[in-house]
């Protein structure tokens, strides 16, 4: 797995009981990626593999840590898959994106160039795109950086060929931030 294809899509937290059950962190809307058998990269690229994930309570185990003190040595560690694995392990529903296509997408609003997202934030059970400001309209005074809500009432769309965030009323978010 090369660093540019891995997703961090969870971190490990701590340890929970006696048997090396840990606390699992998501970063991601597909807890279904988290089954037994499923492998994962860490930070300090060792290869994990799931011994058992339950959804309810957020607790996994790995296989080769069966007790508390080989588990909490995998504590705060990160887990990484890459973006083909996420397309094999997940089923998207129509209208649904990964992040990571979404991210460096072009965010487009009457034809006009407000920005390039650069990164996605989820504040309480809402996804922001974190929009990197077009350069033309830096230079007429606007902020650097805005955030959009990813709902309704301000992405009409997502191209994912084009790779474009098709917006509306997002340009008074810019102008007010």
């Amino acid at each position: 797995m090369t660093n540019e294809e891995r997703i961090h899509i969870a971190t490990i937290g701590r340890c929970v009981g006696l048997r090396g059950d840990l606390k699992l962190h998501l970063y991601t809307d597909f807890p279904e990626q988290f089954k037994a058998g499923a492998m994962f990269q860490t930070d300090k690229n060792e290869r994990l593999t799931i011994d058992s994930y339950n959804s309810h309570s957020g607790l996994v185990r790995f296989e080769g840590f069966s007790d508390r003190t080989a588990a909490s040595r995998l504590t705060n560690r990160k887990l990484y898959t890459t973006r083909s694995e996420s397309r094999r392990a997940c089923n998207l529903k129509e209208g649904e994106y990964f992040w990571f296509d979404i991210t460096g997408a072009t965010v487009e609003e009457g034809g006009e160039k407000l920005g390039t997202v650069r990164e996605i934030e989820r504040i309480n059970a809402t996804d922001y795109l974190i929009v990197e400001t077009d350069a033309a309209l830096q230079a007429e005074g606007l902020p650097k950086r805005f955030y959009i809500p990813w709902i309704p009432n301000y992405v009409i769309r997502f191209d994912p060929e084009a790779k474009v965030v098709y917006t509306t009323d997002a340009r008074s978010i810019l102008e007010a931030s």
